[in-house]
């Protein structure tokens, strides 16, 4: 153990006493040294100087690239329809930094009035925002809220220089039913973009606002805007529609019912088939016939039944439109539910015990609304105890649909009852979003698409993905393609420039130190070989000219970096005028002289091997000898 670290503690002085000789001797010989850094300054120079030319270049348009949204934007040219899964699965690229949809150009233009300065200007274009979105953020502006908007510094110019926290009313105008009629909304001015997020008289507002302008624009309410208009009630589906007769159809009958009606399957039912679909017996002076739509996942609907309605006129028929019994949560409790409504003259002719909700109606006017569908009757061997109010949810649904009912008692089926009119529009609720809007009290269909989007990427280098993505979905999109490609030829045709002029000027420099390092050794083999006669090894003699290169390298990469500063501060200053605060045309990471300091020295070492090798060959015989 100590021997080791003798050794080691010896070999360590004999390095010592190495780099000390040969910086000694080019102290000696300053002026050959003197040549050496100057040189290879004089080729470190102005390669950083071109690299920081072209890397302070390309960061300048790429900053300006960078920093301007709209070039990272990218905008449909045509007006389609986009489902909500599709934003769903195009946001969850990493290349989206930001995706929301738009509405329809006919509906986004309202009037905006400024009762501070009594300005008023129609025509400004509403557009939705919402987080994160960098238009807003990277132009001075922030987010807004329900009840708040942005403006683009146009538009507030022409407002009479509206400000920040000043109010400003929308105005929104429709003609419905041969009148024309105005809704509006208050909303606080939050923030006003810098010039550079556009020139046009724009107002950025929540998605919600803009869909509740479009909504009305269409003719629909806006209860939570207090917006009057008709209620956008979801349609009723129905899986298909049982007949009930008194007699027989013949075949030629049978087959006149899916004529002209929508429905394409009719087969009898017997009694233990319809028991298992209704939860209740068939009276024994009925016939039964099943009808539906042969494609799969197809609905009835309400035209259907009227047809088949009038088909059987005079027949004494009795028609119960059904939906498949499905399984709901009332309050905490799974049960199976039947949609069910007949007259009492129906439940009669059945042998049923009548229903509370009586019969359901196929004209439009005489249905009931949702207040007058809460009502539900437990199965007749439930154990559930009857409450007065409690919540039907869906189960399996992701997005529950809450509706207060109220269990009345127990029924004559083995599933519990609920009307037809409620149980079909849940039914409605599978193929399309619906909510349950307590103000109104009544059902709602959700939005299921939009007609345009803005999107925008993280970087432009994530443009053309994107871009190549949507075209492949056929969708006609535009983007500032040509500015970011004309950046990224130029980015490739000043690093070829660059790598041509290093490679010769390296190379250059290279060889002249491989041939001064090797010559340095010829004049000095007698020196050499007096080093080897006091005790110093091949490898000791072998690293005399290479910390002669590496230091060299070091000091001409000194001299180069201190000149690159000053020549880089004279151009920086002489373009200072045509530059923003803190951009510079000429400029390098300190990565950048890491990485060049490591090539140099790393090419100092490799070119001074071959002398390395020249002074292991001396013999220290020839010290005598030149005795």
């Amino acid at each position: 153990m100590y021997t080791s670290k003798l050794t080691l503690k010896r070999r360590l002085s004999l390095a010592s006493t190495v780099l000390g000789l040969s910086l000694a001797d080019l102290k000696h010989e300053w002026i050959l040294t003197l040549c050496l850094i100057l040189a290879i300054a004089a080729i470190v120079a102005p390669l950083l100087l071109l690299m920081g030319l072209k890397h302070g270049t390309i960061w300048h348009l790429k900053e300006q690239l960078v920093q301007d949204p709209k070039y990272r934007e990218i905008r449909p040219t045509q007006v389609r329809s986009y489902p909500l899964d599709w934003f769903d699965r195009l946001a969850t690229r990493k290349e989206v930094a930001f995706l929301i949809p738009t509405i329809l150009p006919a509906s986004s233009m309202i009037t905006v009035m400024s009762p501070d300065t009594g300005k008023i200007r129609r025509g400004i274009d509403l557009i939705p925002t919402g987080a994160n979105d960098p238009l807003i953020l990277e132009n001075g502006g922030e987010v807004p809220n329900a009840n708040q908007c942005v403006l683009t510094s146009v538009a507030a110019e022409e407002l009479g220089n509206v400000k920040v926290g000043d109010m400003i009313t929308s105005r929104v105008t429709r003609y419905r039913k041969g009148r024309r009629e105005v809704a509006t909304a208050k909303l606080k001015v939050v923030a006003i973009l810098s010039p550079r997020a556009g020139i046009l008289e724009r107002i950025y507002v929540p998605l919600d606002f803009a869909t509740a302008v479009e909504n009305y624009r269409e003719g629909r309410a806006v209860p939570e805007l207090g917006w009057a208009g008709e209620a956008a009630a979801p349609y009723l589906s129905f899986d298909g529609v049982i007949v009930l007769l008194p007699e027989a159809l013949a075949p030629i009958q049978r087959g006149d019912l899916t004529i002209n009606t929508g429905l394409t399957d009719i087969k009898n039912l017997n009694s233990e088939e319809f028991q298992s679909l209704t939860g209740f017996s068939l009276i024994s002076n009925r016939v039964a016939y099943h009808l539906k739509v042969s494609i799969g996942g197809s609905t009835v609907r309400v035209n259907s039944l009227v047809a088949v309605k009038n088909k059987l006129r005079g027949r004494n028929a009795i028609l119960l439109p059904y939906v498949a019994p499905f399984e709901v949560f009332l309050g905490e409790d799974l049960v199976r539910v039947f949609g069910l409504s007949l007259s009492s003259q129906q439940a009669e002719m059945l042998g049923v015990e009548p229903l509370p909700w009586k019969r359901f109606s196929l004209k439009r006017k005489s249905r009931r609304s949702p207040k007058n569908l809460n009502q539900v009757l437990l199965p007749k061997s439930s154990v559930l105890p009857v409450q007065a109010e409690t919540t039907l949810r869906i189960s399996g649904k992701t997005e529950p649909l809450l509706f207060p009912v109220k269990i009345l008692d127990k029924g004559f089926s083995h599933h519990a009852l609920i009307p037809i009119e409620l149980a079909a529009t849940l039914r409605t609720g599978i193929d399309r979003q619906i909510i349950y809007d307590k103000v109104q009290n009544t059902f709602l269909l959700s939005r299921i698409d939009f007609r345009g989007f803005r999107l925008y990427t993280n970087t432009i280098d994530d443009v053309h993905p994107i871009y190549r993505v949507l075209r492949e979905q056929e969708i006609e999109v535009t983007a500032q393609l040509e500015s970011i490609e004309r950046v990224r030829i130029l980015d490739r045709g000043l690093t070829r420039i660059f790598w041509l002029i290093a490679i010769v000027g390296i190379g250059g420099g290279l060889l002249a130190l491989v041939t001064s390092l090797y010559a340095a050794v010829e004049r000095k083999k007698k020196d050499i070989a007096v080093m080897r006669l006091i005790g110093l090894s091949r490898f000791d003699v072998s690293c005399f000219p290479i910390y002669q290169g590496v230091t060299i390298a070091i000091l001409g990469i000194m001299v180069a970096t201190t000149t690159y500063f000053l020549l880089a501060g004279v151009i920086n200053y002489t373009f200072s005028s045509d530059l923003e605060m803190g951009q510079k045309i000429c400029h390098l990471s300190s990565s950048h002289l890491v990485y060049a300091t490591f090539i140099t020295v790393v090419g100092a070492f490799f070119s001074s091997l071959l002398a390395a090798w020249k002074a292991i060959q001396i013999d220290p015989a020839e010290a005598l000898r030149e005795e």
